[in-house]
């Protein structure tokens, strides 16, 4: 079973996860103001993508600017940042397959390097058959920091449509799905969440 065959039903049952939906993870959530780069970018782009209607088009003219954003606001801290990436850690138990994003606290490219702190996964319009998968992908990453060493207190997930983003949070055996939902109208409360993932402990 690779990545994207689980359901969230799938993921809870096969690694022995409790599901918490009563939690507002970023509660209140951190404001990051966007550059106006990113501002005149999704001004131009995200129209587009949303009239084109595919997933591909979300992703690249949608999310990749908003995850390249976080990248640069965090430096000098190094940000990994990994697009379809082949994130092989345990095929045995279905932990293989392509995430559609991943960042770490590394500085290295050619390579993924632990710690990694998050996965987004890419949707169209309904985000829910985006969970399972990104909680598979969220328990391979606590497997891949585990066995690297290097392991943080919490890994952290987005199912998005670019427009519109759901958070995940894994911890102690504890997969909680966000209460809140953000649109891209809120964009700065979206900054601010990937921000304060990729920038300080977990």
């Amino acid at each position: 079973m690779a990545y994207s065959k689980f359901t969230l039903r799938d993921a809870l049952s096969r690694f022995s996860l409790t599901l918490d939906e009563s939690t507002d993870i970023f509660a209140p959530a951190p404001l990051l103001a966007p550059s106006a780069f990113l501002t005149t970018t999704l001004s131009e782009n995200a129209p587009l993508a949303l009239a084109l209607q595919t997933e591909k088009a979300r992703s690249e003219l949608i999310i990749t600017p908003i995850l390249m954003e976080v990248r640069r606001q965090a430096l000098p801290s190094p940000v990994g940042f990994f697009s379809g990436i082949d994130f092989e850690v345990d095929e045995k138990q279905g932990l293989s397959g392509i995430c559609d994003y991943l960042l770490s606290r590394a500085k290295e490219q050619s390579f993924v390097r632990a710690p990694v702190l998050a996965v987004v996964e890419a949707k169209n319009e309904n985000l829910k058959p985006g969970y399972g998968q990104c909680a598979a992908e969220m328990v391979a990453a606590q497997l891949f920091n585990e066995r690297e060493g290097t392991e943080v207190g919490a890994i952290y997930g987005a199912v998005t449509s670019g427009d519109i983003w759901k958070f995940l949070r894994l911890e102690n055996g504890v997969l909680c799905l966000d209460r809140a939902t953000y649109y891209l109208d809120r964009l700065e409360s979206i900054l601010g969440i990937l921000n304060r993932i990729v920038a300080t402990p977990t």
